[in-house]
């Protein structure tokens, strides 16, 4: 089958999924907080939160992010520590650093950008997110090619293109672009997303009973749904070991120091550690090395964080120290909880070893 063969079940066109679908969001759609506005800032907000992120995490983080900064004005010029802070738990900084440098150029424009060709000029901001705020938000036949598009867009057409490739998606855009509606394109691209996360499902059956798509999905009609969409094998995620300080002053102050400007976690406030997985007596002589004199352990204890393509394997040490060297941030309770961004990573330790 030809790759940019885009038809149903017995050769009917791609259009015929508009109407049914459009009526099946009307009657099914969830009651979302980014689905009651049409401010391209509030759209874009949520738009960049629900990348690698459940819908149901992100509703509280996106409630308190606009409370916080309710325009693009106030993210713009927001302190990073703030920022981060709004954004912890979510993982992934780089999206919310590259929201703010964003919502400097359009703070300095003056205006939010309505155009596909200036929006994607914003830093952070691919095809996808300028589509889904075009179409929300503008009420433009763009459309926003995530994996839950695709996956039914492959499916209701049997298409066994690469869906992983840039040149796929661009194809299932241009077929999508020739199929809006006039008005209400918003809600075809949302419904195109929401089919994806509760009916046409990654993982596990998909409930075909439910889609308003039944009679038109080519896929169902060969049964062959799981073979939808064709994607590369995984790769393995690549194990990293490191080992990481819990270390404790006498004033219950913790010790924390900034990770380098660049790769993982860049920037961010992080407990200290070293690559490589320490015995005790390496850990001790870190500390000999680093000038805590007189350390006295506390506990031991192993941990695991996955990333996306990466997965740590911490060792961590815990010990009580005096607050010697200057070069460490010493963080009491309160400023890990209301000041400090500490990633995920590194907070599950300290609740775990404290």
């Amino acid at each position: 089958m030809a790759q940019n063969d885009f038809t149903l079940t017995n050769g009917r066109a791609l259009s015929e999924i508009v109407e049914p679908l459009l009526l099946w969001y009307r009657r099914n759609a969830r009651d979302l907080p980014w689905r009651h506005t049409n401010d391209p800032y509030k759209i874009w907000v949520s738009e960049i939160m629900l990348q690698q992120t459940r819908v149901n995490t992100v509703i509280s983080y996106y409630n308190r992010f606009l409370a916080e900064l309710p325009t693009v004005e106030d993210l713009a010029s927001a302190p990073e520590e703030k920022l981060l802070k709004l954004w912890e738990g979510l993982g992934y900084y780089s999206r919310v650093r590259n929201m703010q440098k964003a919502a400097g150029q359009i703070a300095e424009s003056g205006y939010f950008p309505n155009t596909m060709p200036e929006i994607l000029k914003l830093s952070g901001i691919g095809n996808y997110t300028a589509g889904a705020i075009l179409s929300i938000a503008f009420d433009k036949p763009e459309p926003a090619v995530d994996g839950n598009v695709l996956r039914v867009i492959t499916r209701i057409t049997a298409n066994s293109g690469n869906a992983a490739t840039k040149s796929f998606k661009k194809q299932v855009a241009a077929a999508l672009r020739e199929i809006y509606p006039k008005t209400g394109c918003g809600n075809f691209t949302a419904s195109l997303m929401e089919l994806g996360a509760t009916v046409c499902v990654p993982n596990g059956r998909p409930l075909c009973e439910s889609c308003p798509l039944y009679k038109l999905c080519r896929a169902r009609a060969l049964d062959k749904i799981a073979n939808y969409p064709v994607l590369p094998p995984k790769r393995q995620k690549k194990t990293e070991e490191l080992t990481v300080f819990i270390l404790k002053s006498e004033n219950d102050r913790v010790a924390l120091n900034m990770r380098q400007n660049t790769g993982l976690l860049k920037g961010m406030p992080q407990l200290p550690n070293v690559p490589g997985k320490l015995t005790l007596e390496g850990a001790t002589d870190w500390l000999y090395k680093n000038g805590f004199e007189g350390g006295t352990p506390v506990k031991s204890f192993h941990e695991k964080h996955i990333f996306t393509h990466i997965r740590w394997e911490m060792q961590c040490y815990e010990f009580n120290v005096a607050e010697t060297p200057t070069e460490f941030i010493w963080a009491t309770a309160g400023e890990l909880e209301n000041r400090f961004s500490l990633p995920t990573a590194f907070k599950k330790l300290l609740e775990h070893g404290l």
